[in-house]
């Protein structure tokens, strides 16, 4: 009977032990958040002083708690090569209507952008008309019933039809990422702009001589990603190549474009008898490069199987710096501090990494990286995700906080709320898991799904870094509480910032994290997109 109160004692102590181990303290989110979003850091711009003063104070807390360096050469720190590009583009598209072709060139009715990746051939033998291109929900959706995957799809309409409101145009500009990144095209062909400037037998811009030495020549566009990437074909076309492209179907081109401006109805139907090659042909001149730094920690595994699998946690440390010009109306703050975005990510992120590696080990190991130059253009996540430092298909699922500090809107009503992306739409598995976590919590979240629903306009899925993982095929979750007035503005400052609600969102992570990496096999990946939206809740039956 004693030995028994001893072993019942000493796994009550265990448990208890573990629950102070893996709590996120909300004194340190204070205090890190405190220096990180100070004005001596000035905004933490990407290639900034400032940047680079938050990045060593990131590494001295991950070297204090014992974390790993994952970076180059024994580091912290993983250098980003940011690349401005000039590039001549050769790339031509040929259609094959019913046996006959036609080639059209970049610049001669058809316009590819910048970079079109690495030199290859790609040939479609099935072409989809997608009417407007766009998803707005139960009311209209040009994709219903289609099954785009792997297929070249065309749409038109440049205002889309009349239920298309001023808020759903950020939907309307991502109609090609739409089409390639949520239905999985194997080519998209956008219409033409209003007016289209790249008339038949015009020339491709000029290129910018240089003024002297040490000039730097114009950029055509800038990435951090390979060069050599397979990037699925996209283009803009004219009126003469949509003509060509229809002009073996029933409904010709002139009457759909004239319904089209009109913002009526279009029919959705497979161009049949069409056959569709894009030769990308682009040869890019690096003509500037600037660094920045990703900061990378890992907390070895125990497990001698699965060590060399990794559950990845993100946050990105930059922001947009601070206002060099005349301030308006009598301002006198003009450094964006960036308290919530993403200060309490990168703080979280600390916390996430100290607890891992002082509290029990997990079967896999788990790599935190504070990723630079997301408000830029996910400059350092994109980088991570081709130049990583462990193998890429290692990396079993990526979870990445961006902006958990605050209530969306301000509202009292969201205290307990944290939104979350994309855990449905690569593993079914990653979804379930991440309910079960939230279950387990002693004050479970309010987990809102409504940006993860595909009609949302935000289109917060392709915004932060967790896509760069996505689009390797990598299981994601997006943490967040989304919006609020002091969105980018010298407001968002400390003192507005909620450490329970913080500290909370960082247990769910870490109870989410956690399961990931004691898990036997990584989640099952089944890509089936986004099942949980607006008004979802609880599990997904893997049946479905």
């Amino acid at each position: 009977m004693k030995t028994a109160r001893i072993v019942i004692f000493t796994l009550s102590f265990a448990a208890i032990a573990l629950a102070q181990q893996s709590s996120i303290n909300t004194a340190s989110l204070r205090t890190w958040l405190t220096y990180l979003a100070s004005d001596e850091l000035e905004g933490r711009a990407t290639f900034s002083e400032g940047l680079g003063l938050a990045a060593s104070y990131i590494a001295e807390q991950l070297k204090e708690a014992g974390v790993k360096p994952g970076g180059d050469r024994g580091s912290y720190f993983q250098r980003v090569e940011v690349l401005n590009v000039r590039s001549t583009n050769r790339s031509s598209v040929t259609v094959e209507v019913n046996g006959v072709a036609r080639t059209f060139k970049h610049g001669e009715g058809i316009q590819f952008p910048s970079n079109t990746g690495g030199k290859r051939r790609v040939t479609l033998s099935q072409v989809e008309f997608a009417g407007y291109g766009l998803n707005l929900g139960p009311d209209h959706n040009d994709y219903a019933g289609i099954d785009a995957k792997g297929k070249a799809v065309v749409w038109l309409g440049a205002r889309g039809p009349k239920a298309t409101n001023q808020q759903q145009g950020r939907l309307l500009r991502g109609r090609t990422a739409y089409a390639v990144e949520e239905m999985g095209a194997g080519a998209a062909i956008a219409p033409p702009p209003e007016p289209f400037t790249g008339q038949r037998g015009g020339a491709a811009p000029a290129p910018v001589q240089p003024a002297g030495r040490g000039a730097t020549l114009q950029p055509d566009f800038t990435t951090t990603q390979r060069l050599d990437a397979e990037i699925t074909p996209t283009v803009t076309s004219s009126d003469e190549f949509l003509e060509f492209l229809f002009s073996g179907s029933d409904l010709k081109y002139s009457d759909l474009k004239a319904r089209a401006e009109k913002q009526e109805e279009l029919a959705r139907f497979t161009l049949n008898g069409v056959t569709i090659t894009f030769d990308l042909d682009t040869d890019y001149q690096v003509v500037s490069t600037r660094y920045t730094r990703n900061v990378v920690g890992i907390v070895e595994g125990g497990d001698a199987r699965l060590k060399n699998t990794y559950v990845a946690f993100g946050a990105h440390y930059d922001h947009t710096g601070y206002s060099q010009g005349i301030l308006p109306n009598g301002q006198s703050d003009r450094i964006n501090n960036g308290a919530d975005d993403d200060g309490s990510g990168t703080a979280t992120l600390i916390g996430l990494a100290q607890t891992f590696a002082r509290g029990p080990k997990t079967r896999r190991s788990t790599i935190f990286v504070w990723h630079a130059g997301e408000e830029l253009g996910l400059y350092g996540s994109r980088y991570f995700a081709d130049h990583p430092p462990v193998p890429i298909e290692n990396i079993v699922a990526q979870l990445n906080l961006d902006m958990i500090g605050r209530n969306h809107n301000n509202l009292e009503s969201e205290s307990n709320t944290v939104y979350t992306v994309g855990a449905d739409r690569i593993s079914t598995q990653l979804h379930n898991i991440l309910i079960d976590a939230n279950a387990s919590l002693q004050q479970p979240m309010t987990i809102d799904f409504q940006l993860n629903d595909p009609t949302d306009a935000e289109r917060i899925y392709y915004r932060s870094d967790h896509y760069s993982y996505a689009a390797k095929g990598i299981p994601i979750i997006f943490f967040t509480t989304f919006l609020h007035p002091d969105y980018h503005r010298p407001s968002d400052q400390v003192e507005k910032i909620n450490f329970e609600k913080m500290a909370r969102i960082g247990q769910l992570v870490f109870n989410t994290g956690r399961r990931l990496a004691n898990l036997d096999e990584a989640p099952v990946r089944d890509f089936k997109g986004p099942r949980v939206g607006r008004g979802g809740q609880g599990k997904i039956l893997t049946s479905n």
